[in-house]
């Protein structure tokens, strides 16, 4: 069967850096730096004592305070940056048949915060087994695109992919799937991530994976650099609007580029840590560019998983290299982790929109606080270190690899 084109028509975003897409670019072409002391609780007695939180957000401007009330924040999140998406796309909910029309959503952990507080509420009371009644319905991690779902009325495919940091690059490719094989016209797809809580800098910091620059948080995320000392964790949602191409262009639909294909591995090698050679990044990468029947010097960006740990940034350069060849030395490589932090199952769906962003406007966004060469790392890469870089971007990839050996690889095109 001929396979349907995919194409991304509408984007929402709310970082640490950027309430919505505007904010989020402008802080990404400025460098800026989302991480700072951890305002959600008193973080005075953990080993890192910040992160990349959400700035000046109240959910009240969003969502009405009795609705907010009955979601965990991973899950505000995602209505916020999908109702931004959906308005973005500009379709009349009247004309679409809806029955086409689907939600598949990622997050690696989910309603971490509700889980939390109500085992400190039932730990801290009487012993009687007092819950609330929407503990369930907010902590399970497939109840964010029952909302979107729900508020819009799409009753095509409806779920949530987990596969840690993963996940909502596993999300998209799910969602750009259906549609190419022409099971929907149209998907909101995208990931959201609340983990900025007790039990998630509790539970990094006992695996020893987060920095603990408590002394300079705005320069904690440092990928690549010789000096880094593990992840910044962050928050926010990711959202991206995917339609079959026919679709879009009979509805004339705004484009900002075509999803060119998706790749999928596993290292199994180890629960936390990559392949030391990058295999499983390898060979995501090689898979991605199979799907889209392209080669790697088709490839003229590449935003990298680089979480600033220091076992990962390294397997995944020696990845680039092993798939690029020669070709690597002229790419821009960027990890705009060190802006964002590490948003875990939001991480896939906001690194695609900075790479799609990245072809819209012909910028590459910078990896910042970079100080100090790491002699593992090939020095002949162009890392776009600490100043965004123009370039006219025709192809553009972007990596999420999760705990677990999981990796996802999805390639997006400057429309033809």
């Amino acid at each position: 069967m001929e396979l349907k084109r995919v194409v991304v028509t509408g984007l929402g975003a709310l970082t640490p850096i950027g309430n919505n897409i505007e904010e989020y670019w402008n802080g990404l072409i400025n460098g800026v730096s989302g991480a700072n002391s951890i305002t959600h609780f008193d973080a005075s007695k953990f080993k890192t004592q910040f992160a990349c939180e959400l700035k000046n957000f109240e959910v009240t401007d969003f969502i009405n305070r009795k609705d907010a009330r009955k979601m965990d924040k991973f899950t505000q999140y995602a209505m916020v940056a999908a109702d931004e998406a959906v308005l973005d796309a500009g379709f009349d909910l009247e004309k679409l048949d809806k029955d086409r029309v689907g939600v598949i959503w990622g997050a690696g952990i989910g309603g971490l915060e509700t889980f939390q507080n109500e085992v400190l509420n039932f730990a801290n009371g009487d012993g009687s087994p007092r819950f609330n009644p929407f503990f369930i319905p907010k902590m399970i991690a497939d109840i964010a695109p029952g909302y979107i779902s729900i508020k819009y009325g799409f009753r095509g495919a409806n779920f949530t992919t987990v596969s840690a940091c993963a996940s909502s690059a596993n999300a998209i490719i799910d969602a750009y799937n259906y549609i190419r094989l022409g099971q929907a016209d149209m998907f909101v797809t995208g990931g959201s991530e609340a983990a900025v809580t007790m039990a998630g800098i509790g539970g990094f910091n006992a695996m020893h994976a987060l920095s603990t620059r408590n002394d300079d948080p705005k320069t904690a995320s440092r990928p690549f650099d010789k000096n880094r000392d593990g992840f910044v964790l962050g928050e926010g949602a990711g959202a991206l609007i995917l339609e079959e191409y026919e679709h879009a262009i009979a509805r004339g639909a705004k484009i900002y580029a075509e999803v060119g294909g998706g790749g999928l591995s596993a290292d199994a090698h180890h629960i936390t840590a990559p392949h030391p050679e990058g295999l499983g990044a390898k060979n995501v990468m090689l898979n991605c560019l199979r799907d889209a029947n392209l080669k790697p010097t088709d490839v003229d960006a590449v935003n990298v998983h680089g979480t600033s740990t220091p076992l990962g940034d390294i397997a995944e350069t020696k990845a680039i290299t092993e798939v690029f060849g020669e070709h690597a030395y002229t790419l821009n490589i960027n990890s705009t982790k060190s802006m964002t932090g590490h948003l875990l199952g939001a991480a896939g769906a906001i690194e695609a929109i900075a790479s799609i962003l990245s072809i819209k406007n012909g910028i590459i966004p910078p990896t910042i606080n970079h100080s100090t060469d790491d002699d593992a790392i090939d020095n002949k890469l162009n890392l776009t270190l600490n100043k965004p870089q123009k370039r006219n971007v025709k192809v553009a990839m972007s990596n999420t690899f999760g705990f677990g050996g999981h990796n996802a690889c999805v390639l997006f095109k400057k429309l033809d």
